[in-house]
């Protein structure tokens, strides 16, 4: 029997390179998106990265190809996951390579919001709820599964790619979700993360790459859309509605 090798604290990826090589016609999707068009190399802090960017700009895409490139199920989960409800994932992902380092995670994952319900479905039928809290997620509300996944299934000196967590959290579970991963960086871990949420991307220890029609850059916290949106939002709601409503009425 194969000896299973033992886990060591992250990094694990070390950055991402696009094969030009491997690319049939640039000019067809994914390879078109100004993310992805002038790419090269995307580095990964040692903790924690964030893509950032507006619907379409590309962030899932990229993060997809990631998680092929790790050879984790492009619909989500870990590499034990092998189910294709719908074969949907970009090629990119096939012309892409990724640098490791030579430290090993125990655990790998890679959730997608907009197919964890497919997931959760083929964890029932794998029969492995207990890692995940022991109570079937489909029985439980869309935040309440995405939070088990988080507090019962990831586990120390793991590599996780995660597509808009916060895509079922309340803004309170959001600031838990910051607290759990925390506590998984200082144990090894590695995240890679697209997300909207300017509480999540407030989380220190972390490179943030902004993906618009400039291509992909590195941002500080407070010069993302996210955070300048919802600061300009909060700080006088009634001016923000009006000016928004005015224009929307066209007065």
């Amino acid at each position: 029997m194969a000896r299973r090798r033992k886990s060591t604290p992250g990094p694990y990826l070390l950055h991402l390179e696009v094969l030009r090589d491997r690319i049939a016609d640039p000019n067809r999707y994914p390879f078109n998106l100004p993310a992805v068009r002038g790419l090269a190399r995307l580095p990964f802090h040692p903790k924690v990265t964030f893509l950032v960017g507006e619907n379409g700009s590309g962030k899932s895409t990229l993060l997809e190809a990631v998680a092929v490139g790790y050879g984790l199920n492009p619909e989500g989960g870990s590499r034990n996951f092998n189910f294709a409800t719908r074969a949907s994932h970009s090629a990119l992902g096939d012309a892409v390579r990724l640098a490791k380092t030579i430290s090993h995670p125990g655990d790998s994952y890679f959730l997608r919001a907009e197919s964890f319900f497919n997931v959760a479905t083929e964890i029932e039928r794998l029969g492995v709820g207990q890692a995940y809290g022991g109570v079937s997620l489909h029985e439980q509300s869309h935040g309440e599964s995405f939070f088990a996944l988080f507090q019962n299934r990831f586990a120390d000196n793991g590599l996780y790619l995660l597509d808009e967590p916060e895509a079922a959290l309340s803004p309170k579970r959001q600031l838990q979700f910051l607290a759990l991963l925390h506590g998984y960086v200082r144990r090894g871990g590695q995240f890679v993360i697209a997300t909207h949420s300017p509480i999540i991307l407030a989380y220190p220890d972390a490179l943030i790459y902004q993906l618009d029609a400039r291509g992909v850059r590195k941002v500080a916290y407070t010069d993302t859309e996210h955070y300048l949106l919802t600061r300009g939002f909060l700080s006088n709601p009634q001016r923000s509605l009006d000016e928004l409503l005015k224009e929307e009425s066209g007065a």
